[in-house]
């Protein structure tokens, strides 16, 4: 007797038809698995998501263009309304409440936010799926009009934990518990308790199970950002900020191996965050994957410490500022690997 394939052998032949751009055989092989038994769940979390971060590796590692990465993320969205759409499988009548999901502001990476929609409405949830890079006060029209039992923010960039914390607030301030997930919110969700949101999962099957369980908490109104993050009050972080298209120009001096204006501009918001957040880990965490992209592409990253340097020299009034910088020079010179 042959045995039942698993959501890895699934997940292994997905991942060829993505690979191979072909959105047909990837929609096949999700039905295939539907209608092998593996429920619906299971299909849209194991084995899409799997693909999908298999994805976002590949791009890392550079065996993957940005523009490939794209594309696939377009088949698997493509693959979940094929899934969805299929006869054998039937939403329940919504039981549990109303909840709302959005990606924060600036974070475009929709498909972890879809995944928790769907996985949601699959367990009976009646779900208002906000998209992507979604403003606070489009956010908070739609909870006064909806009144939903719960917000779920999603963001998987680092650099979205400033709008992620405003975001988390404005809601509260409206009486609504937030939910948030994603990578930006650090592998155990650290910065989720840093920012008092209500609650943390890693991946949408806990937080489906974790909401079916009940009991939401009903936040405190009034808190303010510096309430959270008193460091705030030396206004480093706002500094930055107001100066990022200076920083930008001076750290990208022409000169050997200096990085692109894009990728300083990347440099200088997770100094922001960093400052934000106070957690140079994050800032130096940052500095190691970026040189080794740079190093999986082809790039020189010789021009990182004197990127570091330029800014320096432009902060040197801000303590933490440079103490930040500081660590992240340490870091590249002690050649750190980059953050999982």
């Amino acid at each position: 007797m042959t045995p039942a394939r698993q959501p890895g052998d699934w997940a292994d032949a997905l991942w060829d038809a993505v690979r191979a751009g072909d959105g047909s055989a990837a929609t096949g092989v999700a039905l295939a698995a539907l209608e092998s038994g593996l429920g619906p769940e299971d299909v849209l979390l194991d084995v899409v998501g799997e693909v999908q971060r298999r994805v976002g590796q590949a791009w890392v590692d550079n065996r993957v263009g940005i523009t490939d990465e794209h594309a696939a993320t377009a088949i698997d969205s493509r693959v979940i309304d094929a899934l969805l759409a299929h006869p054998a499988v039937t939403l329940p009548e919504p039981t549990h409440g109303r909840v709302t999901v959005a990606c924060v502001d600036g974070e475009w990476h929709a498909l972890p936010a879809r995944l928790l929609v769907e996985v949601l409405r699959l367990r009976g949830w009646q779900v208002d799926d906000l998209g992507p890079q979604v403003p606070v006060a489009r956010l908070l029209e739609h909870l006064h009009r909806t009144g939903p039992a719960l917000v779920a923010l999603s963001a998987s960039f680092s650099t979205r934990l400033p709008a992620a914390h405003e975001a988390i607030l404005a809601c509260q301030d409206a009486g609504t518990p937030v939910l948030v997930g994603g990578p930006a919110f650090g592998p155990g969700g650290g910065y989720a308790r840093l920012f008092g949101a209500d609650l943390w999962c890693p991946d949408a099957r806990a937080a489906a199970e974790r909401l079916c369980r009940g009991h939401l908490p009903r936040p405190a109104p009034g808190r303010q950002a510096v309430d959270d993050l008193p460091h705030l009050a030396d206004e480093e972080y706002a500094h930055v900020t107001l100066r990022a298209a200076r920083l930008v120009r001076a750290a990208t001096a022409p000169g050997d191996g200096v990085p692109s204006a894009q990728r300083t501009a990347t440099l200088v918001d997770f100094l922001a965050t960093a400052l934000y957040t106070d957690d140079d880990a994050l800032f130096s965490g940052h500095l190691a994957w970026s040189a080794h992209i740079l190093a999986t592409h082809g790039e020189p990253a010789t021009g990182l410490p004197a990127a570091l340097d330029a800014l320096a020299a432009e902060l040197r009034d801000l303590p933490r500022a440079r103490r930040v910088l500081a660590a992240g020079r340490a870091a590249l010179a002690a050649d750190v690997p980059p953050p999982p």
